[in-house]
């Protein structure tokens, strides 16, 4: 095996390939189809301070390369995880990771506050960047301002390895980048789903209930590969890049573009050994070009 081995914050991952937030479950869904310790990591779905129902269906609906997504952070909220998902995953040799969002800063600082009790989770990943629900969500990632408060704010409250999740739907998202940076975030993730709409013309109405969703899938990952190439070169902490990531070139991809690890989401959905299949693909790589440590590649571009 070459060395596969990556560092983002405090934390030293066995590989750079981590699951996106919201298509993998809380792991153990997983767990049937692949060694769940095999992965650098895995992210829980989203998760917020009280019960969640999600939007209305219909809320997912196929697109050309890709899927719209509206599904609206539904979840039972922090104490249910707590109480019932944490005993039961906590004991994985892998990195587990949960994804915070909140309705307000003072939200986000609760959920930080109450995870910060369970000890093996050592990283979350603060989503300032969803487009599918009315408050919060993306609301706090399209300016400086509101991405800085809410890194302010977590950082006060949550001890470990802080990663931020960007949107793409923003005019900079290196200034947005460095922003968070600037308040102490370890590390910052991009992209989250692109701001799409799809229309039903036989019925003549949009397929999803909220109108608008988020586009995620290999349509979007020339997008999301430009960047991570942009925010690599703009801020000194690691960056973790996904956004259409379906194989082990296109991890690659994100890696020389400047990724120090990777995300994989809406795969998960078609083959959900897709994850242990791309550290596979990386490790023969690695190993064609005779390339020792991801280092040597990473950012290259």
């Amino acid at each position: 095996m070459a060395d596969l081995r990556v560092r983002i914050g405090s934390l030293e991952l066995k590989n750079p390939v981590l699951t996106a937030s919201g298509t993998f479950g809380y792991g153990e869904e997983f767990s049937d189809f692949i060694d769940l310790n095999r992965l650098g990591g895995f992210i829980v779905k989203g998760t917020t301070l009280n019960h969640r129902e999600g939007n209305p269906y219909p809320r997912m609906v196929e697109t050309p390369s890709g899927m719209l997504n509206a599904v609206g952070l539904q979840n039972k909220g922090v104490d249910y995880f707590i109480d019932n998902i944490y005993p039961r995953i906590k004991g994985y040799d892998t990195e587990v990771m949960v994804n915070v969002s909140g309705a307000s800063v003072a939200d986000y600082v609760e959920v930080c506050n109450r995870l910060s009790e369970c000890e093996a989770i050592r990283a979350i990943e603060v989503n300032i960047s969803c487009p599918n629900v009315k408050q919060g969500g993306m609301a706090f990632g399209t300016t400086c301002a509101g991405a800085s408060e809410v890194t302010r704010a977590v950082r006060s409250a949550w001890p470990r390895t802080l990663i931020v999740k960007l949107s793409p739907n923003v005019t900079s998202i290196t200034e947005i980048a460095k922003a968070v940076e600037a308040e102490g975030a370890d590390s910052v993730s991009l992209i989250n789903t692109l701001l799409g709409m799809a229309i039903d013309v036989e019925r003549r109405r949009p397929y999803l209930s909220t109108i608008t969703g988020g586009l995620s899938g290999p349509a979007v990952r020339p997008v999301a590969v430009r960047m991570v190439w942009q925010v690599a070169k703009a801020v000194k902490i690691p960056v973790i890049g996904l956004g259409g990531i379906m194989n082990g070139r296109d991890a690659l991809e994100f890696i020389m573009a400047g990724a120090t690890a990777i995300e994989v989401g809406t795969a998960n959905f078609i083959d959900p050994a897709v994850t242990v299949k791309i550290i596979d693909e990386i490790n023969d790589y690695m190993t064609r070009h005779s390339i020792g440590s991801l280092d040597e590649i990473r950012g290259i571009i």
